[in-house]
């Protein structure tokens, strides 16, 4: 703990000598444009990825990125970011060598965990004769990966309140990215959505992975 405490104090006198204004602005309020629905994983932190300052982005993490209609906490926050902070795009964001889509693709058991790869096992049973024509283990997690985004951001298309706000207009958008741990670069999987009228039923096989 010595070293978290040891770090913020170098953190704010970092920010300070850049912006002695910064923490006053900040506590003024919050009026975020993004809505970042990411995966748990420490290694993808929301804001630095895209070089955006706090105050930004509106987080929430879980594991594997999932949206499920029975998680509250994910509704809670998808509500208050629609209905109240009035954000213009929602980014579903996964990551290639995701541990919980890797552990979902397999037979072992992870305990409680279980219960929550549920439902990305059914993504690959959904996708299986796609995912079964890759041999290749990483390849065939990298792209369970982005289809698990896009199963991902259809969920969310769905949601009674996001659909409700679409009858006044295009926004929020529905953004489906993943992050390469390996470069840095945040790719887009162009499966944007702004209308339950533009998803897209069938996705089509991603050629940069097969030939990996």
């Amino acid at each position: 703990m010595k070293a978290i405490f040891e770090g913020n104090k170098e953190w704010i006198k970092n920010t300070l000598d850049k912006d002695p204004n910064f923490f006053n602005n900040l506590s003024e309020g919050q009026s975020p444009e993004y809505l970042w629905i990411g995966c748990s994983d420490s290694r993808v932190p929301a804001n630095e990825i895209v070089n955006l300052p706090p105050g930004s982005i509106f987080v929430q993490r879980n594991i594997a990125n999932q949206v499920g209609n029975t998680d509250m906490n994910l509704l809670s926050v998808v509500y208050y970011a629609v209905k109240y902070l009035k954000v213009k795009h929602i980014l579903v964001v996964g990551h290639y060598g995701c541990g919980g889509v890797l552990a979902a693709m397999s037979n072992n058991s992870f305990g409680f965990l279980d219960n929550w790869l549920v439902a990305i096992k059914n993504v690959y049973s959904k996708y299986q004769d796609t995912l079964d024509m890759i041999d290749d283990l990483e390849k065939r997690g990298d792209m369970l990966v982005e289809l698990n985004v896009i199963e991902q951001v259809r969920n969310l298309a769905k949601i009674s309140f996001i659909q409700k706000e679409w009858k006044n207009g295009e926004y929020p958008q529905i953004h489906g990215l993943v992050y390469s741990l390996k470069d840095g670069v945040l790719k887009d999987l162009d499966s944007s959505i702004n209308t339950i009228a533009n998803m897209r039923p069938v996705y089509q096989i991603n050629e940069d992975i097969l030939k990996k």
